[in-house]
């Protein structure tokens, strides 16, 4: 009897302890869009290395995170954000909602990236958006497939493209702020027209346009051309139970037709752990973190230390030439332009 009250008491003073240490473990906030994703083991090394608990904050997309973040003012909601893209950068910073962080770990990333000379929002991911198409759809039609701007306007290439509505999709944007590159403020209303005329379909989102309208993307789709991702051809390889020598769908790397994505983390003003989130962002960009992306959200690293999967590397190769804006351009013109598209193009689809 007195052997079970003492090994009673044991257990009791063993769990107590265990839950001190537990308790003892710092909780750093990570605001995240929705569909951010990093694989367990890393997160669980990181929490055991750093005896914190990371708690990932799903907030919508990227441009609701970012809204909540600003709204949420020197009161922040999380210790960290990730998500902010390069179309809204300028708008991040302007509401002055980052802290400063020169991460040692920048040393290994591509200036080009590192488009906040304020050390602000710091680079994690990149990738392009560009045309995808059906290799199969255009070999059995003998037809070569579109590699230009006036291809895409051609009768030849007709009820072929769908593309996204830039008012409620990422790659719909930058597909549109691609034509504003390509044809000007005063051309690209032109140019979009021209494309209703050849009778292009408009979706809400990537998910439509891809997974129901495309040819390649599994669905019964009629257009074997989206707009999609230069790395959307190595999925179908990445996932295969055995080795590809081909990708059923390739990416237009045609010069100025892609517009580079830029995507940024930073420490939000007003974290009390201003220490971990330092450490956290480290390791986001550090090598082991940034081989683990393309797998986990099929995007680039921007780590130039971190390896590429075999099927990116092999068959989604990046464009040479894509095209950005000035994101203090988008901020202050957005509103307009994609006022201007919803009038003049998708009232009259």
């Amino acid at each position: 009897m007195k052997k079970s009250i003492i090994l009673f008491v044991f257990l009791v003073l063993l769990t107590g302890i265990s839950s001190v240490g537990a308790q003892d473990s710092e909780v750093l906030s990570i605001l995240t869009y929705d569909s951010y994703s990093v694989s367990e083991e890393i997160v669980a090394a990181f929490e055991t290395e750093n005896n914190v608990k990371l708690q990932f904050i799903e907030g919508g997309d990227s441009a609701t995170v970012l809204n909540r973040a600003i709204l949420s003012g020197d009161s922040p909601i999380a210790d960290v954000i990730i998500g902010i893209n390069s179309i809204m950068l300028s708008r991040a910073l302007d509401n002055d909602i980052l802290i400063p962080y020169e991460s040692p770990v920048l040393a290994d990333i591509p200036a080009e990236y590192q488009l906040d000379p304020s050390y602000r929002a710091i680079p994690f991911n990149y990738g392009n958006v560009c045309l995808n198409y059906d290799i199969a759809w255009y070999e059995e039609k003998g037809l070569d497939a579109p590699d230009s701007w006036e291809d895409l306007i051609d009768p030849a290439y007709a009820e072929q493209l769908v593309v996204e509505n830039p008012t409620t999709s990422a790659p719909g944007i930058a597909f549109l702020l691609a034509t504003i590159a390509e044809f000007g403020e005063e051309g690209y209303i032109d140019y979009w027209k021209s494309l209703l005329d050849n009778k292009i379909a408009i979706t809400d989102g990537w998910s439509t346009a891809y997974y129901t309208n495309f040819t390649a993307g599994g669905g019964n789709g009629l257009q074997p051309l989206v707009v999609s991702y230069d790395n959307s051809p190595a999925a179908v390889p990445f996932y295969s139970e055995t080795p590809m020598d081909s990708a059923p769908t390739t990416a237009v790397l045609t010069d100025g037709m892609c517009y580079e994505m830029v995507e940024f983390l930073g420490i939000l003003k007003g974290t009390q752990n201003q220490a971990l989130a330092e450490k956290f962002v480290d390791a986001v960009i550090g090598k082991e973190w940034q081989e683990d992306l393309p797998g986990q959200m099929f995007v680039y690293p921007v780590n130039s230390e971190a390896a590429l999967p075999e099927a990116f590397a092999k068959f989604a190769p990046s464009p040479e030439n894509p095209v950005t804006l000035d994101s203090a351009l988008i901020e202050e013109k957005r509103d307009f332009w994609l006022q201007t598209w919803n009038d003049e193009i998708l009232s009259n689809y």
